[in-house]
């Protein structure tokens, strides 16, 4: 028993150590995009599983779009394959592509030499990767990865197809193809890039021995945005379990889903993330509008009770959101547009894979 507890601790000062170093690192990288934006590439992107909701605006996409304000070549990526794994929502991929990119450009991602969105189905050469990519790791190692074991709970599939296993892999290709050597990322999503730091590492020391090395080694670009939890204040917001507001919800919409948010009995509002979860999860929305701080949102309302932070919350949320409704009001109507993002992303996203997988023939021998 003690031995056991005593590995436990290790494990858990090298996990600590290790997310302590990927802070450092993404500090040193916002201090230099700043300098030097050129001299990142950014690979981001979701899979397109349904309409994006406010859990997604605030946690990924406004920082997309500053990114790409500052310069940072952004390639932005509708994981469609990724959807097979753990959905039997394939029927709907094609929907829910368009809707993704409405969503993006609405948000204010504007597509341009480099900035683009594209379907990795749509690039064949960046999949080719996935074989020697496969070489380079261990069945223990995909088996082990915390969040591959989140992925499978949460999907409560009765049977575990290949795919959610090899789910890290492809998302080394998805990274290593256009070379992208930051992540944009969470705490949770570490263990995924780490992966692929040694996928990109394992290839460089084996085939590129005495040559300049094919792929960087990606870093984490961690978000400063927190956890954004549900309307229901206990998980985190999520389509699957219906408690968000999507992006093309109504301005009457917002109001109804707010009016059911998960709330506490006790009337005057204080911002307690211990005792009162629910309460600050709506004053850190607030927050998020308005840049205010949650301690000051909540003596503001005071005895007002959760009638008036609701209300708070949802001038809030309509007013942050009404220039993105109009933009997508208008998006919604240019099917062709749509079209044409996806397709000018796709063929900038394969002229680049074109010429890593040439590297990466020429690296294993295996160019004719």
């Amino acid at each position: 028993m003690a031995e056991s507890e005593i590995q436990y601790t290790d494990v858990s000062k090298e996990e600590n150590a290790s997310f302590l170093a990927a802070v450092e690192k993404s500090h040193k990288i916002e201090s230099e995009i700043l300098v030097n934006p050129k001299k990142y590439r950014v690979l981001t992107g979701d899979r397109p599983t349904g309409r994006l909701h406010i859990g997604h605006y605030f946690g990924s996409l406004q920082n997309r779009v500053r990114l790409q304000n500052l310069g940072v070549p952004t390639m932005i990526l509708i994981a469609d394959y990724q959807v097979l794994t753990d959905h039997d929502a394939f029927d709907k991929i094609a929907e829910n592509t368009r809707e993704l990119v409405i969503d993006y450009l609405s948000a204010g991602i504007e597509p341009s030499d480099d900035v683009f969105i594209f379907p990795h189905s749509y690039v064949p050469e960046a999949n080719q990767l996935m074989l020697p990519f496969l070489t380079l790791v261990t069945n223990s190692e995909l088996s082990r990865n915390p969040t591959v074991k989140d992925e499978i709970q949460k999907s409560e599939l009765a049977v575990v197809n290949a795919g959610m296993y090899t789910y890290p892999v492809h998302q080394a290709c998805d990274i290593l193809f256009c070379k992208g050597n930051v992540v944009p990322v969470g705490k949770d999503q570490l263990p995924h890039l780490e992966i692929t730091a040694n996928i990109a590492r394992r290839f460089n020391k084996k085939f590129c021995k005495d040559k300049e090395p094919i792929f960087p080694i990606p870093a984490a670009l961690l978000s400063k945005t927190p956890m954004i939890q549900g309307l229901d204040g206990s998980k985190k917001m999520s389509k699957s379990l219906g408690n968000t507001v999507p992006l093309s919800a109504t301005e009457d919409e917002t109001a109804k889903l707010i009016k059911k948010a998960k709330t506490d009995g006790e009337r005057r509002i204080t911002y307690e993330p211990e005792r009162r979860p629910e309460v600050a999860n709506l004053l850190r929305l607030i927050s998020l509008c308005t840049g205010e701080e949650e301690n000051v949102i909540a003596e503001r309302i005071g005895e007002g009770g959760a009638g008036k932070l609701k209300s708070e919350l949802t001038d809030a949320l309509n007013e942050t959101l009404r220039p993105l409704r109009t933009r997508r009001a208008t998006l919604e109507k240019d099917h062709e547009y749509i079209r044409s993002v996806l397709k000018n992303g796709a063929e900038k996203a394969r002229n680049i894979a074109t010429q890593t997988l040439d590297e990466v023939r020429t690296a294993m021998n295996m160019k004719i």
